[in-house]
């Protein structure tokens, strides 16, 4: 269920979106420090609080965590940087496309969608494609044409990606577009992994208007 308004922590959010068919990587919230999580190595941790926004430049995640004694030696170290906040444990995904899928409340147009190069790349290339939503499926099969991503279909570096796969994720980000209505203010799912038909979403926020 989508809560009425604010700011959820990526928990809360991953979870949102999977409730629509979105794939995230396994997690599991640590609270007390004594849970244990049945999940794969390598893991990642990373501090779960709505109001830090880029949680890697202040030092809230931590990759690669390959062995038990490597992941309570984090965790203990992350509580200690933010006592007051949760912190997640995922399974780290592996190597793939990183793409970006985003919405935004317009104030003059209303809810957009958005899809471009992710992770690193966002900032660097700025190759985004915006639709005003719902969206139907030939309307996310042209947005994939408009940007750098669809260069990756046949494969690239031994990476290919599936058209498919990311139409179904454009039409699942625009379903819930149009649950919120006026009151989304954004969802940003950046980076979003996609090799071949896996695609799961790594990382997420999400801001609901009152």
């Amino acid at each position: 269920m989508l809560p009425q308004f604010g700011n959820p922590d990526e928990y809360t959010v991953k979870k949102i979106i999977a409730s629509y068919g979105i794939d995230v990587p396994r997690s599991g919230l640590i609270r007390t420090g004594d849970e244990k999580f049945d999940l794969d190595f390598p893991l990642v941790i990373k501090v779960s609080e709505p109001k830090i926004m880029h949680k890697s430049d202040v030092g809230g995640v931590v990759l690669g965590i390959n062995d038990s004694d490597q992941l309570h030696r984090e965790i203990s170290s992350m509580r200690s940087r933010f006592p007051e906040s949760n912190i997640m444990v995922e399974e780290m995904e592996h190597k793939g496309l990183e793409i970006i899928v985003g919405l935004v409340n317009d104030a003059n147009f209303g809810n957009t969608i958005m899809l471009g190069m992710g992770g690193v790349y966002t900032e660097l290339y700025r190759d985004v494609v915006f639709r005003l939503t719902p969206i139907i499926e030939r309307d996310a099969a042209d947005m994939i044409d408009s940007v750098k991503i669809r260069d990756f279909e046949k494969g690239f570096r031994g990476i290919a990606v599936s058209r498919e796969a990311i139409i179904k994720l454009l039409l699942r980000v625009s379903q819930i577009s149009e649950d919120l209505g006026d009151n989304l203010e954004m969802l940003d799912l950046n980076p979003v992994i996609v090799n071949g038909d896996r695609i799961f979403a790594v990382d997420a926020k999400l801001v609901i208007r009152r």
